[in-house]
C-alpha cells in the first residue's frame, strides 16, 4: 500500500484553517467560546497556524457531559479551537481515507449516512436467507491507541503530521492506552477506519455474502444458521486477537432476513421500513418539547412549524404515516 504524505504545513495553511473554523462553527455561532474565536478571526488563525507548526496543540480541553439518546453515554466535547484544528486535519485527511474504507461502511462518510445504510440492508434482506449482527462492548473506550495509530501510519506519512495525530489520540484516556472521546470529530473517523480490517475480514476471507457497518454496529448475510454460527465465531475472534475488542454479548443476533432488523434506530424488514422503539419516543418527545416552547411563549407559531417540520424529517425515511397519525389522535394537539 502506498503512503500518502501530509505535511503539518498543508494543516497549518491558512485557507485550510479558515475552512476548518467555519465548519467548525457550524450550527454552533451562538455560543461565547464561538463568537470569541470569531471577534478576532484573522489573529486566532494565525495564532493556531503558528501553534501546529510548533507542536503546540492540541491543548487538549474537554467539556464532559452526559447524554441519554439514544442511550446513555459521556461526551467530551473539545474546546473549539482544537475543534478547528480535528477539521483541519479531516480536511486533508479525509478523503483518503474515505477512499480506502469498503463500500458498505456507511458512518462519517459523505454520500453515506443512516438513511443510505438501513436501504443497502434492505436490499440484502431481500436477497440473502440469514443474517448476523453484533455492536461492540463499550467500542470508544476500548479502542487501543497504539494500533490505532499504526494502522494510520499505513495510510500516511510524514513525522510531524502523525506526531500531531499522536498527541491528538493520547490526549485522551480511559485506561492507560485505550479510548477516544465521544463528541471529537477525529474520534469519529478514526474510530470507524479501525473496524476497517473487518469490514474486509468479513468479505474477502470469511466471504459473507454481504455486509454493512455503521460505526460499530455490524451486520453480514450467510446461507444459513451453521454458517452464521461459524463466521460469528471468526469474527470474534478477529476482534479479539487483532483489535483487542469483545463482542457486546446481548448484541449478538443469528436470525432469519425475513423477520427483518433492528439497525440505526429502524425496523427494516424485507417489504418495508418502521420506525425503531427508541426513534418512536425520540419523536415523542422532542414534539412535546416544541409544543412546550409554544404555550410558554418561548417561541412563536412560525418556529413551532420549523419544530414540527425538523421532527417529522427523523420519519421520512421509514413507512410511518399510520404511526404518526395514530400518536396525533393519541396526543393532546395545539393550534399553531
Amino acid at each position: 500500500m502506498k503512503r500518502l504524505r501530509i505535511d503539518v504545513e498543508d494543516i497549518a495553511d491558512l485557507h485550510n484553517l479558515a475552512k476548518a473554523a467555519k465548519n467548525a462553527a457550524r450550527a454552533k455561532r451562538h455560543r461565547p467560546e464561538v463568537q470569541t474565536f470569531f471577534h478576532c478571526l484573522d489573529h486566532n488563525l494565525n495564532q493556531l497556524s503558528r501553534d501546529i507548526l510548533a507542536g503546540r496543540v492540541p491543548e487538549g480541553e474537554f467539556k464532559q457531559f452526559r447524554i441519554f439518546d439514544p442511550k446513555e453515554r459521556i461526551i467530551h466535547a473539545a474546546c473549539f479551537k482544537d475543534r478547528v484544528l480535528h477539521h483541519a486535519i479531516m480536511n486533508v485527511a479525509g478523503p483518503p481515507i474515505d477512499r480506502a474504507m469498503v463500500a458498505s461502511s456507511f458512518a462519517c462518510r459523505p454520500d453515506k449516512g443512516i438513511h443510505c445504510g438501513i436501504r443497502h440492508v434492505q436490499s440484502k434482506l431481500r436477497k440473502y436467507p440469514w443474517y448476523v449482527k453484533i455492536d461492540i462492548e463499550h467500542y470508544f473506550d476500548t479502542i487501543d491507541q497504539r494500533l490505532l495509530l499504526q494502522l494510520l501510519e499505513r495510510r500516511f506519512k510524514g513525522e510531524n503530521f502523525m506526531a500531531l495525530v499522536g498527541r491528538i489520540i493520547s490526549g485522551y484516556q480511559t485506561l492507560p492506552g485505550k479510548g477516544l472521546p465521544i463528541g471529537s470529530l477525529t474520534s469519529q473517523h478514526f474510530a470507524n477506519y479501525y473496524l476497517d480490517g473487518l469490514d474486509r475480514h468479513l468479505m474477502e476471507t470469511l466471504k459473507a455474502f454481504a455486509h454493512a457497518r455503521y460505526m460499530d454496529d455490524v451486520v453480514w448475510w450467510c446461507m444459513d444458521k451453521q454458517a452464521a454460527g461459524r463466521t460469528l465465531a471468526a469474527v470474534e475472534a478477529y476482534l479479539r486477537e487483532r483489535r483487542s475488542l469483545r463482542v457486546k454479548p446481548s448484541s449478538v443476533q443469528i436470525n432469519r432476513s425475513r423477520r427483518g432488523i433492528s439497525f440505526c434506530g429502524f425496523r427494516v424488514l424485507p417489504g418495508a421500513i418502521r420506525l425503531g422503539a427508541r426513534r418512536k419516543r425520540r419523536y415523542g418527545a422532542l414534539r412535546r418539547k416544541w409544543e412546550r416552547l409554544f404555550i410558554s411563549g418561548t417561541i412563536d407559531a412560525k418556529k413551532l412549524q420549523q419544530g414540527y417540520a425538523a421532527v417529522h424529517a427523523m420519519t421520512q425515511h421509514a413507512d410511518s404515516m399510520q404511526w404518526r397519525k395514530n400518536h396525533l389522535e393519541r396526543s393532546v394537539t395545539i393550534e399553531a
